[in-house]
């Protein structure tokens, strides 16, 4: 079982899952998700994964992993109303638990925060025994969603992995909202709109291509051990190096643009994955530039 199987990076674990044989049931509410993402080859169920009918769903089709990526993904939107975020993002999350420890769910892969989790870094880039500080509504949820883990493992053994992502990007990603700038600018871009930058844009992230991410959870399907792994790239981008490359990459027309900082913003995020490296010898493949490149192009194709 799959939720936000219809959203950016459920989507396409939903396309890989299904090329590899495995039989896919996908939940979705549509918000965020499109029905265009969804593979013709899943199960489809709209529903939130808050709503009670979900357990008729669990009843019916026994899952045997749940792989967890509905979700309120704006850090932005978690500050503004963090009680819906935290509707989402908690209540919803136990209630899946819920409804695997009771239909014998045998696996669970919850879509975690690799940058809102840790806050402020003391190194860089931060591993998994980082100190776990999260500045935002949403990085505490994704916190919560990981001692719940914890603690239906610990009472039920019930199995997990948590994956912490680093900024992910790529084609199906939403252009409109707060989150996802890759997405913006390219949209904007190709709309011959000017992109604002937030602050002085020396601010820095890791950017991970969602087909990487896409191979991280597939990687780690069939674990037994319950574990928590960063997936990043331990490289630095900064949002002005980030535009520049987007821009070049459109035909080089746009100036760089600045607007006011959003306040509490993160100045540095980068993560390292050396220890999903050593357990299962994933690493990154796709370059920050070929990947920008993908991103456009789809985006081109789509607009």
């Amino acid at each position: 079982m799959l939720t936000g199987g219809a959203g950016f990076i459920g989507s396409h674990i939903a396309d890989l899952i299904i090329k590899e044989g495995h039989q896919v049931i996908i939940i979705d509410n549509l918000l965020n998700g499109k029905k265009a993402n969804i593979n013709s080859a899943a199960s489809f169920y709209h529903l939130d994964i808050r709503d009670k009918s979900l357990e008729e769903v669990f009843a019916q089709e026994r899952p045997d992993v749940l792989n967890h990526h509905a979700a309120q993904v704006s850090v932005r939107d978690s500050v503004t109303d963090p009680i819906y975020d935290l509707e989402i993002n908690v209540r919803g999350t136990v209630h899946l638990l819920e409804l695997s420890r009771k239909y014998g769910v045998k696996k669970v892969i919850f879509a975690s925060s690799g940058g809102a989790i840790y806050g402020e870094q003391d190194y860089f880039p931060a591993d998994e025994k980082h100190p776990l500080r999260p500045l935002s509504p949403y990085g505490a949820a994704k916190l919560a969603g990981e001692s719940y883990l914890y603690y239906y493992q610990q009472i039920f053994d019930l199995p997990y992995i948590a994956l912490r992502y680093a900024n992910v990007y790529g084609p199906r990603q939403n252009p409109f909202g707060e989150a996802g700038v890759v997405a913006i600018f390219a949209n904007k871009l190709l709309r011959n709109e000017n992109p604002t930058i937030n602050g002085d844009g020396e601010q820095t992230r890791d950017y991970v291509f969602v087909e990487d991410v896409v191979k991280a959870n597939v990687t780690t399907l069939r674990d037994e051990n319950s574990d928590i792994f960063n997936v990043g790239t331990s490289i630095e981008t900064s949002v002005n190096e980030l535009f520049a490359s987007i821009n070049l990459i459109a035909g080089g027309k746009a100036e760089e643009k600045h607007g006011p900082a959003p306040k509490g913003e993160q100045a540095r995020s980068v993560i390292t994955s050396d220890k999903l490296l050593q357990r299962f010898n994933w690493k990154p493949s796709i370059k920050i530039d070929e990947g920008l490149k993908k991103t456009f192009e789809f985006f081109k194709s789509n607009i």
